[in-house]
């Protein structure tokens, strides 16, 4: 078991769910139960599934929780450009979302294949 918070992937997933939250609090009233929603909880996806990962006790349980907080990011990934093609989003916005995205999705993708490699030893 290993402490969620201690994780530098964890701590950039939580700061791109607090941008999520941000940034689509400008979303039109209509999307309160569509796009709105979908969005915040993919973001929240990322760090819930990791903390989650990190309470298992074994690396191919927690490889396989890393692996469901990949899912979310190309989720939010998609989920923002939709909302930026929308003109929900402005670019500046549209941009910060899609950079902390891609840093957390290449971490995720670094730290999985470093237990699948471990766990291969």
């Amino acid at each position: 078991m290993k402490n969620y918070k201690d994780l530098i992937v964890w701590q950039k997933a939580h700061k791109l769910v607090l941008l999520v939250y941000k940034v689509s609090k400008l979303f039109p009233q209509e999307e309160k139960y569509n796009l709105t929603s979908q969005i915040r909880r993919a973001a929240i996806s990322i760090p819930n599934n990791i903390a989650e990962g990190c309470g298992k006790f074994t690396q191919k349980d927690f490889a396989k929780f890393l692996q469901d907080s990949l899912g979310s990011t190309q989720e939010v990934e998609y989920l923002s450009f939709l909302s930026f093609e929308l003109e929900y989003l402005n670019n500046q916005d549209y941009l910060k979302v899609d950079k902390d995205v891609n840093e957390v999705k290449a971490m995720l993708i670094s730290l999985i294949q470093k237990i699948r490699n471990d766990m291969e030893l």
